[in-house]
């Protein structure tokens, strides 16, 4: 796939950084935005139920139930796509470290969600660009001019603008999101170091790794649940794996400098989804958060895709 690495994560809030498909990308970019925008969708609305879940059974149990149903899922497609062999992986340390990146985004996340609305919980974790950038920097030894730290320095603004701290409406669980971006930007700069594994590979192993960490937390975090929850747990799940390969299909598709600003449009669906369902408006500050967040996001976008083009037009020798 043809991207920067910068812009190659950056994603919507849920779904994994974009992972190399087996075959070259179709040129299809309208095609591409849509698949991104349809995840964004799915995602929000696995959000608007995870939060919902949140409310009345333990958060661990609730991820447990996100990534049993997503390996449920995942796992036959993998098997029936390219049998056990997309089960074994060329860096399956890696694997295991993204892993363990990508549970413990989803944990603190939805650890969050009973004591945050999801928009709010959604524009805070959308500092991950910003963490991966440093990340990049510091672990895979990348160049940031000072127009990208730029940038970054406006987004890590609109998020203190959404959190507010040191101020009344500050609350201690803001800082989950922040904490699990901080993970998730972990997964995303282990996922750039792995070469050679098929997208299904490293989806199957972010499943298995989930399903096998959150597990060995049920005895300690279980509440036997209803008929409606179990039947939110699956929902939720399903829409999560669905989201998955959106994202997947979506940087086939698509350059990733291209699709990846529309990641944004969640901020919106957040937004909308939380008040039609939990009667929460986004006030003033959130909104102005959001939208800094945003701008800096698709500035950051912008830079890549000119950074792409001179590499592209850039004389050899």
């Amino acid at each position: 796939m043809t991207s920067s690495p910068a812009a190659r994560v950056s994603a919507s809030r849920v779904s994994a950084p974009p992972l190399e498909p087996s075959s070259p990308p179709v040129s299809s970019p309208l095609r591409g935005v849509l698949f991104l925008i349809a995840s964004t969708i799915v995602f929000s609305v696995a959000d608007v139920i995870t939060k919902q879940l949140a409310t009345t059974l333990p958060p661990p149990e609730v991820a447990w139930m996100r990534y049993v149903t997503f390996a449920l899922v995942i796992i036959p497609v993998v098997l029936l796509k390219g049998g056990p062999a997309l089960l074994r992986s060329r860096n399956p340390k890696l694997q295991v470290l993204r892993g363990l990146g990508m549970v413990g985004s989803s944990l603190l996340f939805i650890a969050s969600l009973p004591y945050l609305p999801v928009a709010d919980a959604t524009a805070i974790f959308f500092v991950s660009p910003i963490l991966i950038m440093a990340l990049s920097v510091l672990v895979l030894g990348e160049t940031v001019g000072w127009r990208r730290w730029s940038a970054a320095a406006v987004g890590f603004l609109g998020v203190m603008i959404v959190v507010r701290p040191g101020t009344g409406a500050f609350q201690l669980a803001a800082l989950l999101p922040m904490i699990a971006a901080s993970s998730w930007a972990v997964g995303a700069v282990v996922t750039r170091k792995i070469v050679g594994d098929h997208a299904f590979t490293t989806l199957a192993y972010s499943a298995l790794v989930g399903t096998v960490v959150l597990s060995a937390l049920m005895p300690f975090n279980w509440e036997t649940p209803n008929a409606m929850e179990i039947g939110l747990g699956l929902s939720m799940g399903v829409l999560f794996a669905i989201g998955h390969w959106f994202i997947v299909l979506a940087y086939r598709h698509g350059n990733a400098s291209t699709i990846a600003p529309f990641s944004y449009v969640q901020l919106i669906w957040a937004g909308s989804l939380g008040y039609m369902v939990f009667g929460s408006v986004p006030d003033a500050w959130t909104i102005t958060g959001a939208g800094i967040i945003a701008l800096s996001g698709l500035y950051t976008a912008y830079r890549e895709r000119v950074r792409a083009m001179e590499r592209k037009f850039r004389p050899e020798g």
